[in-house]
């Protein structure tokens, strides 16, 4: 009898055995739609002896009701699959459910009704059609992504097509997109380049597993470099995947691809409109999609002939995924260039210790770009200590900043201010009663955003309208913002400097890709003097005009219980020092800092990496901290505090004793109010040689805990909160 064990799409259940018609054909990798008590459901046909799972007789067995008209997931998909799950302790299920991703594009092909402007005007212009028409100039959609786009109601748009301002377009859904060109503008590379170039192109025509550290300073050419392995996979008619760690960066990477291969990639990110994702999928799926740009997820798309994987500004954070499966993209990446058998370019101009050490190991290759391309120079790196260079008070720009940027402008150049906060002050407190403003959700103040007039929760999202009372005690005028936001800072630059255009760079303005190319634009064509933004603008943009680059507050990163926190800080202050001087005019840096001694400010100010780095590798072989030793965390939580400390508790009573491995806590989590749900958490630290999953796995196996309860585990965490 033909019989398949699928792979269900829930987490809850374990693999189930079916029955295969004679009419269907299944192979491993075919996604099916299986019956499940009144329900149908969606199972990957799996090999059985891969996933076990209990016997059930023929004669108890259910058929399958169809196999989905989509190519298999083929083998080293499947093994990702089972790699990722075991190694971050995560049901099968919840990794498989990140390759099936569109539900749409598991159904056949066909056609579309889109609609358009048609560029006639409605002879009755409401305001509300006034507001749909010029958010829709350029978009093409269905009437319900038209309808998120503009902001208005279904009814509007309806009327805008009946009257024909809007006129419909039929497309086919899985529309092939236009080919790159390999040979459309080949880059003129110095020697440096030249040399990693021809070894990318190398290793992409070896067609063997090989795992590529490209270390390049700000500005020196890497994009360059890795875009002609790029077309050497391209020529090979096989595929390419470029994760980076932002949307916000998807703009400026598409443009420079247009300009490199004559068509963009095809983009891969969760802003996108269904229909765009069901089409890149199906594309991706069938081959049809030979360049893939994409975030973190993009890395479990069903690729039909995968030739290379670049990650780019690979030292990321935002490459670890926190909730859900908690897996790091940069570590699947390159095992899913093992199981491909595909070289795996990670580039960065800090990379991570983890990286350097395996570099170190003889593991990964590492591909050297010390020196920035043409007649662009690495900036001068200056250290203003504000213990001694005090700002005004009430002020957070010190004298030398703000001569600095007085001077920029005097000369028609750009300044760039970095303070890794959002909003305009991190706490609003009342100078009567002294009342803060805490979010009712999470163990966090309200940020306050005077741009949007909101009081916000950058944790939760929950937001009130700024208050012009005391909620507690009802006084007005006595609500008081305390320390600094980019909002802040952007106010102060413009008491200082009235004539300055002032652009505010972070993810609350920047929140689409329209915005974040009409930045880009108004930086490059001068229209911008300062931008004041968060990390959204350390990394990867190239504005000419930009010479200066100060930094609000290098110590900011440095505070709190993250055990990463000298080399995030040192990553982050050395990327955003790279946006200044990338053209032909020097740059300048000013980093204002009330600890010029700590190793990290020292480091960047001699420009000596190697030297921090060094440092920073014996504090983590000393606390046996990755790359020397390993991390996990078990989190613990429930909407109810005494169940979630109870199963803490539980969990710490049982912790296992072993001579490789300790288990610190549990404790009240940083954050032990987290959207609703109150927090504890343990941390593991164990030898390399440990088996940390294993010993995870039946640690918790044998546990119960109240219904209420979640416990989640986080191999190799990045966030502490």
């Amino acid at each position: 009898m033909n019989r398949v064990r699928l792979l269900v799409l829930n987490a809850a259940l374990g693999p189930l055995d079916y029955r295969v018609p004679d009419h269907l054909h299944v192979e491993p990798g075919s996604v099916i739609i299986a019956p499940l008590g009144p329900r149908q459901v969606f199972g990957i046909a799996w090999e059985s002896e891969r996933l076990p799972g209990a016997e059930v007789p023929d004669a108890r067995l259910r058929p399958i009701l169809d196999v989905m008209p989509v190519p298999p997931l083929r083998a080293p998909l499947r093994r990702l699959i089972e790699w990722t799950a075991d190694y971050y302790c995560a049901a099968p299920a919840s990794v498989a459910r990140m390759s099936l991703s569109s539900g749409a594009a598991l159904r056949g092909g066909g056609t579309l009704t889109e609609y358009r402007l048609s560029g006639a005007m409605p002879s009755r212009l409401t305001p509300q059609r006034d507001v749909a028409i010029s958010a829709l100039d350029g978009e093409q959609g269905t009437i319900r992504e038209l309808v998120d786009l503009a902001g208005v109601s279904e009814a509007v748009l309806r009327g805008l097509v009946n009257a024909g301002v809007m006129e419909p377009v039929v497309v086919d859904i899985d529309r092939p997109y236009p080919l790159a060109r390999s040979d459309h503008a080949r880059p003129s590379l110095s020697d440096l380049q030249q040399g990693a170039a021809d070894r990318f192109v190398d290793a992409v025509k070896a067609r063997e597993f090989a795992p590529m550290l490209l270390d390049g300073v700000t500005g020196s050419g890497k994009t360059e470099t890795y875009f002609e392995a790029v077309a050497q996979a391209v020529d090979e008619g096989r595929q390419v995947l470029v994760l980076l760690p932002e949307i916000a960066l998807t703009e400026n990477f598409l443009k420079r691809f247009a300009s490199r291969f004559g068509v963009p990639p095809v983009v891969w990110h969760s802003n996108q409109k269904q229909s765009e994702r069901r089409r890149a999928w199906r594309q991706v799926a069938e081959g049809g999609a030979q360049v893939v740009v994409g975030a973190r997820s993009a890395l479990f798309l069903p690729f039909a002939n995968l030739g290379l994987i670049v990650v780019d500004e690979a030292h990321e954070v935002s490459f670890k995924q926190d909730d859900g499966v908690r897996y790091n993209a940069r570590d699947v990446a390159v095992m899913r260039a093992r199981f491909e058998q595909i070289p795996v370019i990670l580039a960065s101009a800090t990379p991570a210790l983890e990286s350097l050490q395996m570099a170190e190991a003889g593991i990964y290759e590492k591909i050297d770009l010390p020196s920035r391309f043409g007649a662009a120079s690495l900036p001068d790196i200056a250290i203003v200590d504000l213990r001694e260079q005090v700002p005004p008070r009430g002020r957070w720009l010190a004298p030398p900043l703000v001569a600095g940027i007085e001077e920029r402008l005097a000369r028609g150049e750009q300044a760039l201010l970095f303070l890794n906060r959002r909003g305009y002050a991190p706490l609003t407190l009342c100078r009567n009663c002294g009342f803060r403003f805490q979010c009712p959700n999470c163990s966090a103040w309200l940020v306050e955003h005077r741009l949007s007039k909101r009081l916000a929760c950058h944790h939760c999202g929950h937001e009130v309208p700024s208050p012009s009372l005391c909620p507690e005690c009802g006084e007005a005028d006595c609500l008081t913002a305390c320390g600094p936001g980019v909002e802040r800072i952007a106010d102060e630059v413009a008491e200082l400097f009235p004539d300055a255009r002032i652009q505010v760079v972070t993810s609350d303005t920047l929140s689409n890709p329209e915005k974040i190319a009409a930045f880009v634009d108004a930086a490059e064509s001068g229209a911008i003097d300062v931008i004041v933004g968060t990390q959204l603008v350390t990394k990867g943009y190239h504005f000419p005009e930009l010479t200066l680059v100060g930094v609000v507050d290098a110590d900011l990163g440095l505070e709190g219980g993250d055990l990463r926190a000298a080399e995030r800080s040192y990553q982050q202050i050395a990327q955003v020092a790279g946006r200044a001087g990338r053209a032909s005019k020097p740059g300048e840096v000013m980093i204002q800092t009330r600890h010029p001694e700590a190793p990290v400010i020292a480091a960047l100010a001699a420009g000596d990496r190697d030297a921090f780095y060094e440092a920073e590798t014996e504090a983590r072989r000393h606390a046996g901290a990755p790359p020397f030793g390993r991390w996990a965390a078990i989190i613990v939580s429930s909407e109810d505090e005494a169940e979630a400390r109870e199963a803490a508790r539980i969990i710490g009573n049982a912790a296992p004793r072993l001579d490789d491995l300790a288990v610190y806590g549990p404790a009240p989590a940083p954050l032990s109010l987290l959207r609703g749900r109150y927090r504890y958490r343990l941390l593991i630290n164990a030898r390399r040689s440990a088996a940390v999953q294993q010993t995870i796995r039946d640690w918790l196996g044998e546990l119960s805990f109240a219904p209420g309860v979640r416990v989640g585990v986080d191999i190799d965490p990045y966030s502490f909160v």
